[in-house]
């Protein structure tokens, strides 16, 4: 179960990951040693997955964000893992979701221009087996970009 301090310990993470353990225990109300328990606990029971530095894409010459929408020809388990093993080899692929309706799955890709978006789609992306059909829409600028999840008040059960 995940309480209300572990909610405020990974509100406070989430926000500043390189926070030292005596700022985090001061913000939640406890003392160093309790509060380092409480978040070697959420990092073994695998809650908090890994600590990662935020890179503002534009300023390493990813300028250009796709969304790419995928059909594959067949949807058998092994047409799926083909798939999805070719597209977790490929550093422009950010996420990619396995999906219900029209396609079977999206793709957020990054590159640094439409001609390295037209060399990934045309020499990498079209020539996994089975892939039928691609639809891609350009980000012309971010919204909401968020990162921290809202887990205040949430109960795991």
């Amino acid at each position: 179960m995940i309480d209300e301090i572990d909610h405020k310990i990974l509100q406070y993470l989430q926000a500043d990951g390189r926070m030292s353990n005596q700022e985090l225990s001061e913000r939640v109300g406890l003392s160093p040693s309790p509060c380092l328990r409480r978040l070697r606990h959420l990092e073994a029971s695998g809650v908090i997955q890994r600590y990662v530095a935020l890179v503002e894409p534009s300023t390493v010459g990813l300028g250009v964000t796709a969304f790419v929408r995928v059909r594959l020809d067949q949807q058998d388990d092994r047409h799926l893992a083909v798939f999805e093993a070719a597209v977790s080899e490929f550093d422009e692929v950010m996420e990619c979701y396995l999906m219900t309706g029209e396609a079977d799955y999206q793709l957020r890709v990054l590159v640094g221009s439409l001609g390295e978006f037209e060399d990934f789609l045309r020499h990498r992306l079209t020539r996994i087996a089975g892939v039928a059909q691609v639809t891609t829409s350009f980000a012309l600028r971010p919204v909401v970009y968020k990162t921290a999840l809202p887990v205040t008040g949430r109960d795991k059960r």
